[in-house]
């Protein structure tokens, strides 16, 4: 039996980074992963995929209602080729898989394929084609999540589908019912209405991404409309069939009356729950709570000392990026050494077009904390970078204290969304203020500019172009 000073159960980016990171440290690691394929679910079914798709189809919205505008005539008709588009992304996958592979070797760290469950707080037994048990002096839980389902709704992969299999479907919907006005379903959705889809979305709080500041929401809803999505909020789903190749959705709206939804296609997409089947925690006196998730306490320790949980597997924003800075931080702290992450600094993207991000506080967390904030936003449309690519829609707002004016929370949709959030980070790690950015300088043309005019908007109501 191999003893390692560390193994990892799951291989998402919370899993390999974690075990990267305890081998930097000098630590032996080991890590172990049911499928044929390192990654976990975002390199293989989640983010990664999702993104590639959302390239391609983005290309091709661009080729057939915007090329023209800008000068560029393709002779005959421009065609959806669905196939090679799936097998272009499944070529991202293969080579970003790869790379973890390679990531493995080049840090001396031990793969094993089959599922990991506890024999105790120090032996997994793993099982596979070849099954065998290893002991370990720290344990990570790094297991992810699977999605989620409604308990009335009968998933059979084909026509009533979740996010796995609308990665890798062998034709465009006529129509796409996506269950859910959250990340995963908006971003698929998009990718479909791009190619030629009816979309409906139904959800059943009272706005799209619910999740985040309602003036992203109210925005991301007028530019879905204009893009000619079909949007139910307050709409609570009561039942799923299919007949045939037809699907039908039966909702109930806010007044009460049913609403029937009709399409070929139905996308589950209810957010994911925490997996540990299999995991046989109990065996390592590892505590789960009601929701499934591993019970952790801020140095993310389970109850067994020595074994720890990082991801999707804990509470928390389930989000790719958060995995990873609780993979560095368990690691660090095994090692004996005191990390740090603050929770309210992860920020949270939606990559449709435009792109949605976030970071800190929303407008109506602050009314409920009785926080006295100042905000100031900017118009995309304003800026001459947006204007030179055709990219109008959304804004920037930046929330402000009143008192001190350290940034509190940034919100933003537009183009290149998800890369700008990384500013607002940068700025509330070093804890500044509204003012500070308003009098850094930003190149010119770009779309950061947008920042800028925001703080200054939020420092004293003095944007320059608007």
């Amino acid at each position: 039996m191999k003893s390692y000073d560390v193994a990892v159960i799951g291989s998402g980016p919370g899993g390999y980074v974690a075990a990267i990171r305890c081998a930097q440290l000098g630590m032996s690691t080991a890590i172990i992963e049911k499928y044929s394929t390192l990654g976990g679910t975002c390199l293989n079914v989640g983010c990664i995929p999702s993104k590639a798709l959302l390239d391609s189809s983005h290309h091709y919205e661009d080729a057939v209602k915007h090329f023209e505008t800008h000068g560029i005539d393709i002779p005959g008709e421009v065609k959806v080729n669905l196939k090679q588009m799936i097998a272009r992304k499944q070529a991202v996958v293969d080579q970003t898989t790869g790379g973890i592979d390679f990531l493995m070797k080049k840090n001396k760290i031990d793969v094993y394929q089959g599922v990991g469950s506890f024999k105790d707080a120090t032996h997994i037994e793993i099982s596979g084609e070849n099954s065998e048990e290893i002991e370990a002096k720290n344990i990570i839980i790094a297991t992810g999540s699977k999605p989620s389902n409604l308990p009335f709704i009968e998933l059979d992969k084909e026509r009533i589908i979740t996010s796995t299999e609308a990665l890798k479907l062998k034709e465009i919907p006529k129509h796409l019912i996506v269950i859910g006005g959250g990340v995963i379903g908006l971003e698929l959705g998009q990718v479909y209405k791009r190619l030629g889809a009816e979309v409906t979305i139904v959800e059943y709080m009272d706005r799209i991404i619910p999740t985040m500041d309602s003036g992203l929401s109210k925005e991301l809803n007028k530019v879905f409309k204009k893009q000619k999505f079909r949007i139910n909020a307050s709409h609570q789903v009561k039942s799923v069939e299919r007949t045939g190749d037809e699907v039908i959705v039966t909702a109930e709206n806010k007044k009460g009356e049913t609403v029937e939804f009709k399409g070929d296609y139905c996308l589950v997409s209810v957010g994911r729950r925490p997996y540990t089947d299999g995991l046989n925690a109990e065996a390592a006196g590892v505590k789960v709570d009601d929701r499934g998730r591993v019970e952790v306490n801020h140095h993310l320790q389970t109850s067994a000392s020595n074994i720890y949980a990082i991801g999707d597997v804990v509470k928390g924003a389930m989000l790719a990026h958060k995995a990873e800075e609780e993979g560095v931080f368990v690691a660090e702290t095994i090692a004996g050494q005191k990390p740090h992450i603050d929770y309210n600094l992860i920020p949270g993207v939606v990559y449709t077009w435009p792109e949605v991000a976030a970071v800190g506080k929303t407008e109506e967390e602050l009314k409920e904390a009785g926080i006295n904030y100042k905000s100031g936003q900017f118009p995309m449309r304003a800026l001459g970078r947006s204007r030179a690519s055709m990219d109008i829609d959304g804004f920037v707002k930046i929330l402000a204290d009143a008192q001190t004016d350290e940034i509190l929370g940034v919100h933003m949709i537009g183009a290149r969304a998800a890369d700008m959030i990384a500013e607002a980070v940068v700025a509330m790690e070093y804890r500044a203020s509204a003012e500070d950015i308003s009098r850094m300088s930003h190149a010119h043309p770009t779309f950061t500019e947008a920042i800028k005019e925001a703080a200054l908007a939020a420092t004293d109501n003095r944007p320059l172009h608007i």
